[in-house]
């Protein structure tokens, strides 16, 4: 059996107006949202379809992003090859409580995730 690449696990949208991300999103889509506790923060609700995500604000100072997180086994090695290959580590290793998160730029700066799974 052919090895598959690593998947694509989560998407967020970040920026400096989330509550009208959320209107904007949820009438354009029909997604059904629900909010984090403690953070400007929504997670989109799939029913158990494709890629789950979520709605967020950005950071003071920062323009928003479009973000994709790819599922990795192992976050420092897999920076490490991003910067090797000429990408630009951004953030992380950080935990959450599904595993670990990291971000980094790909060589013409595009941000993007990497993301470990527990279990």
């Amino acid at each position: 059996r052919q090895q598959m690449g690593n998947p694509v696990m989560w998407f967020e949208v970040a920026g400096k107006d989330q509550q009208g991300l959320k209107d904007f999103y949820s009438q354009l889509f029909e997604w059904q949202l629900n909010d984090m506790e403690a953070m400007p923060y929504a997670m989109v609700d799939t029913g158990g379809e494709g890629i789950p995500g979520g709605l967020g604000a950005a950071p003071e100072g920062s323009p928003g992003h479009v973000t994709f997180y790819v599922q990795v086994e192992d976050i420092e090695a897999a920076l490490a090859k991003a910067e090797g290959l000429g990408g630009k580590k951004v953030m992380g290793p950080m935990d959450i409580p599904s595993g670990q998160i990291a971000l980094f730029t790909d060589p013409e700066g595009h941000q993007i995730g990497l993301m470990t799974q527990m279990g």
